[in-house]
């Protein structure tokens, strides 16, 4: 499953990510680093490379992550599962993506009852204009905001 027209994102989209540009200009945020990986079409590989992504963000001793994922269906596989293990990993996490029209991701889990859906358009269609579902800037907030929650609670719950 490719990763349709209107969520794709342009390189110009990339220079002026809204999510780095938030996060990174957060004073009671310190970026770590972005991780990417691409998501491969063979499950095992998804499993892999989505572990491997938040084995390194445990490494990396973050207490919090965002995940954004690129297109929907297959690819939120290995979305889905980043989420589980970044918080089995006891790092809060939440998420970002195209969810279309049943309003959630194609894979469901515990995790992924706070991803922010992005599509804008009317109906959740895919109406296949290049950049229209991109992320913005009130996308990035949610995400922000949902995330120092997550944090917040987790220092409270281990009495930080």
């Amino acid at each position: 499953m490719g990763v349709d027209p209107s969520a794709k994102e342009t390189s110009l989209h990339h220079i002026r990510d809204p999510l780095l540009d938030l996060i990174s200009a957060d004073a009671d945020i310190d970026l770590l680093g972005i991780i990417l990986f691409g998501s491969s079409d063979k499950f095992s590989e998804k499993i892999l490379a989505s572990t491997r992504a938040a084995i390194l963000a445990q490494g990396m001793r973050a207490d919090g992550a965002v995940a954004f994922c690129e297109g929907s269906g297959n690819n939120h596989v290995d979305f889905a599962n980043l989420l589980t293990q970044l918080e089995n990993r006891n790092i809060a996490a939440d998420g970002l993506t195209v969810m279309g029209k049943n309003g959630q991701p194609v894979v469901n889990n515990d995790y992924t009852s706070n991803v922010i859906d992005i599509c804008k358009s009317s109906g959740s269609i895919e109406p296949c204009v290049l950049g229209q579902n991109n992320l913005i800037e009130t996308d990035c907030r949610k995400a922000l905001a949902m995330l120092k929650l997550k944090m917040r609670k987790a220092d409270k719950e281990r009495g930080i």
